[in-house]
């Protein structure tokens, strides 16, 4: 290789001039291959402080903390505090959060008039990316250098999603809007928002623990477009819109719907090995099964199958439950592939009373604690993300 090959710059450098480069005339050699990741998998493009799965315990780690013990002793807005400052908040911090938090929980009158003009065809994903869309568009002008407005902004955006989400399953039962409560906890008050009472203990514990095991997970699709879209020095809600777009698909967030309408497919646990049996020879994905970061099992997962197993219990579901289990033996026994978050939480929020197009709104409501973290974090040391491609279409040509 010539001096000149050796000091090109290598993938992760911004030179153009270098992109589908073809071997030249006189000897010279042609460029190396490049390093291709597909789905850039093992590729580490950035540092960060919010989260990381431990590669011993296997345990997810919020700011170091691992997300089954948040789970089983902390609030939404504990967690929320932690994820955007770093630390669990004391008593003041905590209070100053859930004041601002319900002060600003009412569905806004151009929200609510966005929301009516979508039809109820319209996926509940589609809706809640029009809402934040339109809730960028009434935010005062985002100042890039200002974190004080970053952080002022993603806690409104925190405590507006749940009546969007609530509202938007309503309407399409023909319900009128639930105004929110200033006396009750983010979860308790989304519940109450979307079902229009106070819900019973197991439910509002199963999802409190729901939202706090979804709320952050390093960089993962739609965390990483949100910091993509970041680096151009974009606004936060244009971040979250795009986050939001890439937590529809099934390959992330909408697995968990999949994954009930898996088990309205399959019925009934004696017909599990079966259906299993028939997906697997037609090469059908299942969904809610593995995990790229979780080679051993998603530390998450039996933290919401304890909360699904109450729900069960409570609900005099066991038929939903023995279901669950019958699926999961059978896919482990023939395929040695462990659930994910998604596969209990998809039962659980069917048991909780929501709609199953619903699930991946509810995730966005949990999940835009960490995307704004992230948000604060690749401002606070940006640098444009624009990776390399291997081009491999045709040699240069000219019109003749």
């Amino acid at each position: 290789m010539t001096q000149s090959d050796q000091a090109r710059p290598t993938n992760g450098e911004h030179t153009e001039s270098h992109q589908g480069e073809q071997p030249q005339q006189g000897g010279r050699e042609a460029p190396e291959a490049p390093d291709v990741r597909k789905g850039l998998v093992g590729v580490v493009v950035d540092t960060t402080k919010v989260s990381a799965v431990d590669p011993v315990s296997s345990s997810l780690l919020y700011r170091g903390y691992p997300v089954q013990e948040l789970a089983e002793r902390c609030s939404m807005e504990q967690v929320a505090h932690l994820l955007w400052h770093g630390e669990l908040p004391d008593t003041d911090e905590l209070a100053a959060l859930e004041a601002t938090e319900r002060e600003n929980r009412a569905l806004q009158p151009h929200v609510r008039a966005a929301v009516d003009a979508l039809p109820t065809t319209a996926h509940p994903m589609d809706v809640v990316r029009t809402a934040v869309s339109v809730m960028g568009a009434h935010e005062p002008p985002d100042d890039v250098t200002y974190q004080a407005q970053l952080a002022d902004a993603s806690l409104r955006l925190f405590a507006r999603l749940p009546a969007v989400i609530a509202y938007d399953q309503r309407r399409r039962r023909g319900q009128d809007v639930v105004e929110p409560r200033d006396d009750l906890g983010y979860a308790a008050n989304f519940l109450h928002m979307t079902f229009g009472d106070l819900p019973d203990d197991v439910v509002l514990d199963a999802f409190r623990v729901s939202l706090i095991l979804y709320a952050e997970h390093s960089f993962n699709a739609s965390t990483f477009t949100a910091r993509v879209i970041t680096s151009t020095l974009a606004d936060l809600h244009s971040a979250v819109v795009g986050a939001i777009g890439a937590l529809k698909g099934p390959l992330h967030g909408g697995a968990n719907e999949a994954v009930m309408a898996t088990f309205e497919e399959v019925g009934d646990a004696s017909r599990a090995e079966a259906w299993l049996d028939e997906a697997l020879a037609s090469k059908r994905k299942i969904m809610g099964f593995g995990h790229r970061v979780y080679k051993h099992g998603d530390s998450r997962v039996p933290t919401m199958k304890a909360a699904l197993d109450r729900l069960v219990e409570h609900t005099d579901r066991a038929d939903l439950g023995e279901l669950y289990d019958a699926l999961e033996a059978a896919m482990t026994a023939r395929k040695g592939i462990l659930p994910n978050l998604d596969y209990p939480s998809g039962p659980a929020y069917h048991l909780m009373g929501f709609d199953t197009a619903t699930f991946t709104p509810l995730f966005v409501a949990s999940r835009v604690v960490g995307w704004t973290a992230h948000v604060a974090e690749q401002r606070a040391a940006n640098a444009l993300i624009r990776p390399l491609s291997a081009y491999t279409g045709p040699a240069e040509r000219h019109l003749r």
